[in-house]
């Protein structure tokens, strides 16, 4: 199963890539179940008025790793996943807030201004595994805590959000 999920990602990466920067167009509606939505991300929307990813069509945005330690684990750890920037990009917007909510309700803010070139992903591998919802899955917000002190503050921390399952974009 998880090799039938990488090939297809990868092919359907491939050819998006040749094709340049992925659009809101290029998301297919998702296939198999779905782990996030997106809602008011401006024009961009593939099933009625939101943005819905499985992992397949989260993995079509491009993926990128970041190994780091966290407070949360023992040790470096190796986190694969979608660069929030990549997600900003594909909804068109250059300001504003998400609210970031997790399987039990629970919110957080993270300004737009987070979403930088090597900042933070939403994590959708751990260690090279698919996390499950009792290992902080099936998403997590994860910042590149050791490449600088700025992300090693309790207000990173607090937006490193574990069971993400949706985010709302308000200006």
């Amino acid at each position: 199963m998880h090799f039938r999920f990488s090939v297809l990602a990868t092919i359907t990466a491939v050819a998006i890539a040749c094709t340049g920067p992925v659009q809101a167009a290029d998301i297919p509606a998702p296939k198999g179940t779905v782990i996030l939505t997106v809602a008011n991300a401006q024009h961009a929307a593939n099933v009625g008025d939101v943005l819905q990813f499985d992992r397949e069509t989260l993995a079509v945005l491009g993926l990128e790793t970041i190994e780091t330690t966290t407070i949360w684990t023992d040790g470096k750890q190796v986190f694969e996943g979608v660069p929030l920037a990549v997600l900003v990009e594909l909804i068109g917007v250059e300001t504003g807030t998400f609210f970031a909510a997790a399987i039990n309700d629970y919110t957080v803010e993270i300004p737009v201004t987070d979403a930088i070139h090597n900042g933070p992903i939403i994590a959708i591998s751990h260690n090279g595994e698919d996390m499950s919802v009792r290992d902080k899955g099936p998403l997590w917000i994860i910042y590149p805590y050791d490449s600088s002190s700025k992300y090693r503050t309790e207000v990173i921390y607090s937006r490193s959000i574990w069971q993400l399952d949706r985010i709302e974009y308000v200006e």
